[in-house]
């Protein structure tokens, strides 16, 4: 199998995306558009933590989703509805990773990122 058949296996496992076939023509497509937009942001998202984080450069799509994403974590909101902190579970074996690597996206933001106990 060639990387293009991996990549597409890889987002249908990662992004669950197997048996969501429409009945519309363009719900159908607003389906793949949504599916590509996913995809997308994956792709971008491990490139940016990648900078801080070599451990990421290798992770597909399904880890990304599995083992990334799912960390166990609190966000706090701001009473004006943006986000003031995030808080990832240290005993998460991906956490000390995205502390590294969130931080320096989210600067701009002013959204602290901490480790601790959930």
């Amino acid at each position: 199998m060639g990387g293009v058949e991996t990549e597409i296996k890889e987002d249908k496992q990662g992004l669950g995306i197997t048996k969501r076939n429409k009945k519309r023509f363009e719900a159908q497509q607003i389906m793949v558009q949504l599916n590509a937009l996913a995809h997308n942001l994956i792709v971008w998202s491990r490139r940016w933590l990648a900078q801080t984080w070599d451990k990421v450069k290798n992770l597909g799509i399904l880890r990304m989703v599995r083992d990334v994403f799912h960390l166990s974590g609190l966000v706090y909101f701001r009473s004006d509805g943006g986000i003031e902190r995030i808080t990832l579970h240290k005993a998460d074996p991906f956490a000390s990773g995205l502390y590294a690597g969130l931080p320096p996206l989210l600067a701009s933001l002013h959204v602290a990122v901490n480790l601790d106990e959930i």
